[in-house]
């Protein structure tokens, strides 16, 4: 079943989580994260409403630096990070993999899409990001309806996109794009050709394209459309071909010291409290009877471009050096 069958099925079902039993627990965790940090504030304020016996210790940066941070962790013996909640399944993959990850079999996942659950129950989905196009509406006057309407010499000349060498988010949109038929790497080679650059993470695409740098970006969503209603001069393209997604999957590392206080972080990210907040920051939820942020397309009328990840996962190094070969970085 695809993510996107997987998703409407769940939001049309009318399941939602209400009530999660969480698990009794204190003290402190760690939350390593890519998730932008004024959007972590607050969602350890919500956290801690509801659950003020867990202090929440917070460290974000990128999905490609965080991880290597993690690595660097695990090498010298250990790491303070007890939860994990980013932006690319493929990097939780990995994990599971080198058997880094706590099996949660009793997670509260009534009501989310199975798409978005590993089988094993080691991570879990925790909203639905899709990535797309911005543009600056002072300096475009026909918008772009498409990823091919981006190749163009004028066009690609004020592209802008961030780079899966920073971005977990980039990993899976260059992951997905490139094992699309009718673009692979001829597309991003046609980009570079025509001098489309690579920033960081998607911040520095919204940064530039706000701030007129740059006239285009390939961006999630939700960071064009808050900009858009805090009043920049940007409009997000979903583009007609289909967009690529990932679903910020959380998830508590074996070696945690407080598992049981981890489970009650997890347990709260699968609620509907989370979601209904989740959608207050610009995310599509993934429970059903929670509604999509105003302005956003129905979860259920998204093309959303197919993936293997089990690919991505194998091809990654290959697809980031092959990244910096066009894009430097």
């Amino acid at each position: 079943m695809t993510l996107r069958t997987s998703l409407a099925l769940a939001l049309l079902a009318g399941t939602a989580l209400t009530g999660p039993a969480f698990a009794q627990a204190t003290g402190t965790i760690t939350v390593y994260t890519s998730q932008p940090n004024d959007q972590m504030a607050l969602v350890v304020e919500a956290f801690n409403k509801d659950h003020p016996e867990i202090t929440v210790e917070v460290f974000r940066t990128g999905t490609t630096e965080l991880m290597s941070k993690l690595q660097a962790e695990f090498t010298a013996g250990s790491t303070p990070a007890d939860v994990m909640l980013i932006a690319d399944a493929v990097a939780m993959t990995q994990l599971k993999n080198d058997d880094r990850l706590l099996a949660y079999t009793d997670a509260p996942v009534e009501g989310v899409p199975t798409a978005l659950i590993d089988p094993d129950m080691t991570f879990f989905g925790t909203k639905l990001i899709t990535t797309g196009i911005v543009y600056n509406t002072t300096m475009v006057d026909a918008a772009p309806t498409s990823w091919a309407d981006l190749t163009a010499p004028e066009t690609a000349a004020s592209l802008i996109m961030p780079s899966p060498l920073y971005s977990g988010a980039a990993v899976i949109h260059v992951g997905t794009m490139v094992q699309q038929p009718e673009f692979g790497w001829e597309y991003y080679e046609t980009l570079a050709d025509n001098g489309a650059v690579a920033g960081q993470g998607n911040g520095t695409v919204i940064e530039a394209v706000a701030r007129g740098e740059k006239a285009y970006g390939i961006i999630i969503e939700y960071m064009a459309m808050n900009a858009k209603a805090k009043g920049s001069p940007v409009e997000f393209v979903f583009p007609e071909e289909g967009v690529s997604s990932i679903t910020q999957p959380v998830a508590i590392l074996k070696d945690s010291d407080n598992p049981e206080a981890a489970k009650v972080f997890v347990d709260w990210q699968l609620s509907q409290a989370a979601q209904e907040q989740s959608v207050a920051q610009g995310y599509f939820p993934i429970l059903a009877g929670v509604a999509q942020p105003e302005g956003y397309p129905a979860v259920d009328t998204l093309n959303i471009l197919p993936a293997d990840a089990g690919v991505m996962l194998t091809e990654d190094q290959a697809t980031k050096q092959a990244f910096a070969d066009l894009f430097g970085g």
